[in-house]
């Protein structure tokens, strides 16, 4: 890699009927809405012009729709490890209806039962930089979900994957994962 060190972008899909009323989407392939649609377009338009030597995708619908729609589809590359965390039991449900059943749950603290743990999460983040910072020489974009990539963000500046609590990501945004000097840094959040 020598004195090059890669960024890695990374953009949340378009809205989804579930994203829009707080359900946890992950194993559910769901379309984007319209608005979704107009705001992957709107993401095309913030990223043109930017240059990528990488381009992936998460393997479900709404990213792989919101990357061609942003015109990348011909380019991105399904990536596994982007899957969103996948929340078992609570699949479709709001955090407000799981804290029905278990008062005061958190995602990034509690069991999801049947689900993953925060662990495997962090350990498929972990596998993207292993990637980006492995095979990319200037940038990557990754189009993929709310909470793998806040899990991808606390664990490319080293910290664990509960800290992405700390990360509201909304959809249809970019961010950018970078570099101050030689250490790994939020360069741009949530934009």
């Amino acid at each position: 890699m020598g004195e090059t060190r890669p960024q890695l972008w990374i953009a949340r899909h378009g809205e989804t009927e579930w994203s829009r009323s707080g359900r946890h989407t992950s194993v559910t392939d769901l379309s984007l809405t319209e608005d979704g649609e107009r705001a992957a377009l709107a993401l095309g338009d913030r990223l043109a012009g930017t240059p990528f030597d990488l381009v992936l995708t998460s393997p479900l619908r709404r990213a792989r729709e919101t990357a061609r729609l942003a015109g990348f589809g011909d380019r991105a590359q399904v990536e596994p490890a982007a899957h969103e965390w996948r929340y078992g039991d609570y699949e479709g449900l709001t955090t407000a209806q799981i804290r029905e059943r278990v008062p005061g749950w958190s995602l990034w603290t509690d069991p999801v039962p049947g689900g993953e743990k925060a662990a495997e999460v962090a350990a498929r983040a972990d596998l993207i930089i292993e990637r980006v910072r492995r095979d990319v020489r200037s940038r990557a974009l990754l189009f993929a979900h709310g909470h793998i990539l806040r899990v991808l963000a606390a664990r490319w500046i080293g910290k664990p994957p509960r800290d992405g609590a700390f990360l509201a990501l909304d959809v249809a945004t970019v961010s950018v994962l970078g570099w101050e000097r030689e250490t790994p840094a939020l360069r741009k959040w949530n934009a």
